[in-house]
C-alpha cells in the first residue's frame, strides 16, 4: 500500500493570486496593518505565513498569537469570495496538466490511498479544490497547516491518520509526497517518505532536483510515468 500525498498550490491547481489577495485582505482588517508586498509564501504554511507577515509589519509575537484565529477565519471567507468572483467573471482556476487522469488512476487501484499534505488550512484547502471541480473527498486523509505551523511535522501527521484508518503501519519508503517546491521535497525526511517533484509552480525542474527530489515531472501528464515512479521507486526520468 502506497500513501501518496499531494500538495495543493501549484501542484494541483492556482489560483491566479486570490489566495494572496485574501491573506492581505484579512491581515490589513483583522490586524490594522497592511502586509508587506513580495513576501515568498510558496512552500510554507497559512500560519506560517500570517506570523511572517505580521512580524515583519511590526507587530508583537503575542499581537499575532492572539489574532492569528481570527485572520485565518477571516482569510478563508476572503478566499470563497475571491474565487466565486472568478468563477463569475469567466476566469475560474486552473488545474495543471494531467490531474484529472492521475487522480482517476490512482483513486481505481487498490493498493494506493490518495492523500493532502499542504500548508493550507483545512477549509481553504477544501475551498480551492471544489472551485476546480476537485472533490476532496478523493482525498481519505491529509495533513494541513491548520493541523501544525511547522510543515516538516506534517508527513508524520498523515501517515499516523493513513495507519488509522488501515489499522496497520506504513513503512516511510511506502509514503510518497508529491510537490512544486523544495519544501515538498525535503518535507518527508523525517518519516523517510519519497518525493516526487513537478515543475508546475515556481521553481524549475534543476531546483527540485537540488532538493533531493527522487523524480522530478515538468507536469503530471504522462500518466504511466508519474505512477511507475509512485509504485516503484523510479529514482529518474529516463
Amino acid at each position: 500500500m502506497k500513501l501518496v500525498l499531494f500538495d495543493i498550490d501549484g501542484t494541483l491547481l492556482w489560483t491566479d493570486g486570490a489566495g494572496r489577495r485574501a491573506v492581505h485582505r484579512a491581515l490589513e482588517e483583522v490586524f490594522g496593518t497592511v502586509p508587506p508586498d513580495g513576501h515568498e509564501f510558496d512552500g510554507k504554511t497559512d500560519p506560517q505565513i500570517v506570523r511572517e507577515l505580521m512580524t515583519i509589519a511590526g507587530n508583537s509575537h503575542a499581537e499575532v498569537d492572539a489574532l492569528l484565529p481570527r485572520a485565518l477565519e477571516r482569510y478563508v471567507e476572503e478566499l470563497r469570495r475571491e474565487l466565486s468572483r472568478a468563477g463569475d467573471a469567466g476566469h475560474a482556476d486552473k488545474v495543471y496538466p494531467g490531474v484529472h487522469a492521475l487522480l482517476d488512476h490512482l483513486e481505481a487501484r487498490g493498493d494506493v490511498l490518495l492523500g493532502l499534505l499542504t500548508g493550507n488550512v483545512r477549509e481553504g484547502a477544501a475551498t480551492k479544490l471544489a472551485a476546480v471541480g476537485i472533490d476532496e473527498r478523493r482525498f481519505r486523509v491529509g495533513a494541513f497547516g491548520s493541523d501544525h505551523a511547522d510543515r516538516p511535522e506534517l508527513p508524520a501527521i498523515a501517515r499516523a491518520r493513513a495507519e488509522a484508518l488501515l489499522g496497520h503501519a506504513l513503512a516511510g519508503e511506502d509514503v510518497v509526497v508529491i510537490g512544486d517546491t523544495p519544501a515538498d521535497m525535503s518535507c518527508g525526511r523525517g518519516i523517510g517518505a519519497r518525493a516526487i517533484g513537478v515543475a508546475t509552480g515556481r521553481y524549475s525542474v534543476d531546483q527540485l532536483e537540488a532538493g533531493r527530489a527522487g523524480v522530478v515531472f515538468a507536469d503530471l501528464s504522462d500518466t504511466e510515468q508519474v505512477v511507475a515512479a509512485i509504485m516503484n521507486g523510479i529514482t529518474s526520468n529516463e
